[in-house]
């Protein structure tokens, strides 16, 4: 999911199909699994679907969300072939440059890394690293990752690297090798020309996080470091022009070196015994001088310093001062190895939320891998004291906002009190991308068992709203940076009403919520002007005057229309259905029947002789020369096939517009052909390889499509090809994770595994008056699954072989369920739902009352 500024070239899209990545495929056949425990984190698989995959995917040192996010970097400064921004880990390089702390949504800086042989400061690249630059071969055979931790040794120099990582603080390790090892090379600076040492980069671009524009690090003393950099990521240069993001840390090394020194991009000074070090600007660091030290001391000198070198840092968006906190509040007297053993205590517990039962451990690897990226996604931007980093302030000059510019972020807190701890904290601010789509998988996997993470997200817009003005379609450290232009924050807050987020609060505030959700779905401008476009919907204003999007053919959307006004039309509908459930239930039967009509918008572009979804320009005509199968001329990262089935606010009105008939014939013959094709872009390395296709697992707009025939009256095939999706399209190696070419948003596509692999899932994303679950084909034997209001719910599937992916009978509480669904609440409530399964399909099951 991201903005698409311009049509994307075809000459850019790497067409790499598996049978040329035969080798690539088996790159992690020796990754070592086999040393972990047999339990829940030995499902766990970091390494699936790296090799096309996002900047924030890959990073094992780290905790369920958390600021502190390491991971090894092949190729982080420089990008990534085949997806929209450098991918940070890509298992085909056969170098490591270093290992960096903060992946995050459009934030990425600092990075750590140990060498020996001559002191070289720049990254090398990696097809002649040794004469430009550091960096080191590495084997797969020596890496070891799991939930919180990584292990690699950089064969170049001998040394063992280590990662982990508490919430706000990162934590690593280099062991280095006994005697010494000279590389071949040519030095680019002065002091330890052959040693061990730590190199600390804080000037250099990683990641998604855009240019540097100011960087600086010094030596506190003998063993403590500070330092911050500021950068300028496209997303905020573009929905919030002149912005900028701050990372700020604070570091202490379990042994004090024999020499620092420091550098930047065009010098490198010489190094001081005194550990008077200081470096600013672009390409700065530090490189900390462990001359002698190698993994074992040896008899004859047992005074020096030697052994592993830890170091521990603490992170902020705020200030160095509360890097400094958060670093003592965590990691005071912590060492790597407790670190490590509290960040695989923290996972377990996250995980172990939900346990599943089956003989097939490639699906127990899928399942908790997907929970794994669920959880690790979207990571907190406050700190343990609850300040969080808000970079804007309102003064009102002629009815204008006008901006406050600072070096230092102006801080805001999420707590009145910053002594309660962050045990107290009421919830913790986050960075993240667009919520596009997240209502079919995070959003309802976070309501069933997180309940804390869709009330941080919540609350997080919440925030937003309260300090902007606007809820924020993504955000990075409080400052806008939509992911796709539109923005569906609306109704998530809407959902959350009908999920209980708000059971406890005062009419005051309700009334405040539902006037920021009204303002999402429908604001066109406010009393400070108009609607700024990091807020989304920049087309809004056509919709609400026409009760559709007008399709103009150029880039980018404005009052007049959008070259993605059909899609758009859609997401507007089904926002403006949110806001009308949540107004009925408020009791504001007016707003109801005006949001309602809105949401009825899509009756506008249907097209009643062709049974599709099909833009119209500006005079009200359809387009012409219309091809359904063409993406993006009136769809946003898809076609008016995918587009087509849009209706999850009214799949019955659907079903009854096209015909029920040709409805579910024209869906199974979408499935049935891309299947052949993986369920979207076959084994083509792109994150838009499905775009073109008609079904497209790989991306947010389609994945409601396989449980439409819940509604339209066969059950049973939901049952066979959301099955079909878990098994095919989802894999078990670098190559073939989330398919091929995709575009995992922090969880989306894991998520949506995990509920269709329960067997749970709502079309409507949770957004009616009184939800509803419906009900699939679990694929597990039995899933026990700890409800985020205290209860357990146990799903057991009889007759569980792998034909049997239909449901003959289902009970709940020793009840016969007829129907294919039921209330959520009921199912909250816990207990028991058994099914019964078999190899034919039962089409007497679940259609006498079909879900609306």
């Amino acid at each position: 999911m991201h903005l698409l500024l311009t049509r994307p070239r075809r000459g850019l899209v790497l067409q790499a199909v598996l049978s040329g990545l035969i080798c690539a495929v088996c790159l992690f056949s020796s990754f070592k699994l086999a040393a972990q425990p047999s339990d829940i984190l030995s499902f766990v698989r970091p390494e699936i679907g790296t090799a096309q995959s996002r900047w924030f995917f890959f990073t094992p040192g780290a905790v369920p969300q958390g600021m502190a996010k390491l991971a090894p970097s092949t190729n982080g400064h420089y990008g990534n072939k085949s997806g929209w921004e450098a991918v940070g880990y890509d298992p085909r390089d056969k170098t490591i440059e270093g290992f960096v702390l903060f992946h995050e949504w459009q934030l990425g800086g600092v990075m750590l890394t140990a060498t020996n042989g001559p002191l070289l400061t720049r990254i090398g690249d990696s097809s002649d690293h040794v004469k430009t630059g550091f960096r080191s071969h590495y084997k797969h055979s020596t890496e070891v990752a799991r939930p919180g931790y990584y292990k690699v040794l950089l064969d170049d120099y001998g040394i063992k690297a280590e990662l982990t990582a508490t919430k706000h603080v990162g934590f690593l390790r280099f062991s280095f090798p006994e005697g010494q090892v000279n590389r071949k090379g040519n030095g680019n600076g002065t002091g330890n020309k052959s040693g061990n040492r730590i190199l600390l980069l804080m000037g250099q671009k990683w990641g998604e996080s855009g240019e540097v524009k100011a960087a600086n690090v010094h030596m506190v003393d003998s063993t403590h470091f500070e330092g911050n950099v500021r950068t300028s990521p496209k997303y905020v240069e573009i929905f919030d022009p002149g912005g900028a993001v701050q990372m700020y840390i604070y570091g202490q090394l379990s042994q004090a070196p024999t020499g620092v020194g420091s550098f930047t991009d065009k010098s490198v000074s010489t190094i001081s015994k005194s550990f008077q070090a200081t470096a600013s600007g672009k390409g700065c660091g530090l490189y900390f001088d462990y001359a002698d030290n190698a993994s074992k001391p040896s008899d004859s000198d047992k005074q020096k310093p030697r052994g592993p070198v830890e170091v521990k840092i603490g992170l902020s968006y705020t200030s160095i001062a509360n890097a400094k906190k958060n670093l003592q509040v965590e990691a005071a007297g912590l060492n790597f190895d407790g670190a490590k053993l509290s960040a695989r205590q923290i996972w377990a517990a996250a995980l172990s939320k939900i346990k599943v039962k089956s003989a097939s451990r490639a699906l127990k690897e899928k399942f908790y891998t997907g929970l794994y990226h669920a959880l690790l996604g979207r990571g907190v931007s406050s700190d343990v004291n609850g300040d969080y980093p808000m970079a804007f302030q309102s003064e009102h000059i002629s009815g204008q906002s006008q901006r406050v510019v600072s070096t230092s972020p102006i801080t805001g807190s999420v707590t009145s009190n910053a002594k309660v701890g962050p045990a107290h904290l009421p919830f913790q601010m986050l960075n993240s991308d667009a919520i596009w789509g997240a209502y079919w998988n995070l959003t309802q996997l976070w309501s069933l068992v997180y309940p804390h993470y869709l009330k941080d997200f919540v609350y997080t817009q919440l925030e937003m709203y309260k300090n902007r003005g606007w809820f924020s379609d993504g955000l990075v450290n409080s400052q806008y940076a939509s992911g796709v232009g539109t923005n569906f924050v609306g109704l998530v807050v809407a959902s959350a009403y009908q999920l209980g987020l708000f059971k406890q609060m005062d009419p005051a505030s309700l009334e405040q919520i539902y006037q920021a959700v009204y303002k999402n779905v429908l604001g066109v401008k406010d009393q400070n002007g108009s609607r700024p476009v990091g807020a989304g919907k920049s087309d809004l204003e056509s919709f609400v005057k026409r009760g559709y999007v007008p399709y103009i053919d150029q880039q980018g959307s404005t009052a007049k229309g959008s070259n993605f006004s059909a899609s758009h039309t859609l997401e507007y509908c089904f926002g403006a259905y949110a806001a009308s459930q949540l107004a009925a239930s408020l009791g504001k039967s007016d707003d109801a029947k005006m949001f309602t009509q809105y949401a009825n918008g899509w009756h506008h572009l249907f097209d009643s002789s062709l049974k599709l979804i099909r833009p119209k320009d500006t005079l009200g005509h359809f387009i012409d020369h219309y091809d359904p199968n063409e993406p993006w001329r009136g769809f946003q990262e898809g076609n008016g096939m995918q587009y087509s089935f849009f209706v999850p606010w009214d799949p019955q009105g659907l079903s009854a517009a096209v015909g029920k008939d040709r409805f579910n014939e024209r869906l199974q013959k979408i499935f049935t052909k891309e299947k052949a094709e993986g369920f979207g872009g076959g084994k083509t390395m792109d994150a838009f390889s499905g775009v073109k296709a008609v079904y497209n697992q790989g991306n947010q707009p389609d994945m409601q499509m396989s449980w439409l025939f819940n509604f339209s009256g066969q059950p049973w095939r939901t049952q066979y090809w959301t099955r079909a999706i878990v098994d095919d399209f989802y894999g078990t190696d670098s190559i073939h994770g989330y398919g091929y070419g995709q575009d995992e948003d922090q969880g989306q596509l894991g998520s949506w595994l995990v509920m269709t692999s329960l067997g749970l899932f709502d079309v409507k994303g949770l957004t009616d008056k009184r939800p509803i679950v419906e009900l699939g084909s679990p694929a597990f034997d039995k899933a026990v699954i700890e409800l985020g209001n205290g209860k357990q719910l146990v799903i057991e599937t009889k007759n569980n072989q792998k034909e049997n992916v239909y449901v003959q009978s289902v009970r709940f509480n020793g009840r016969d369920l007829k129907q294919c669904w039921l209330y959520r609440d009921q199912l909250m409530q816990g207990g028991t739902l058994q099914f019964v399964m078999g190899s034919r399909p039962n089409k007497q099951w679940g259609v006498a009352v079909l879900p609306k």
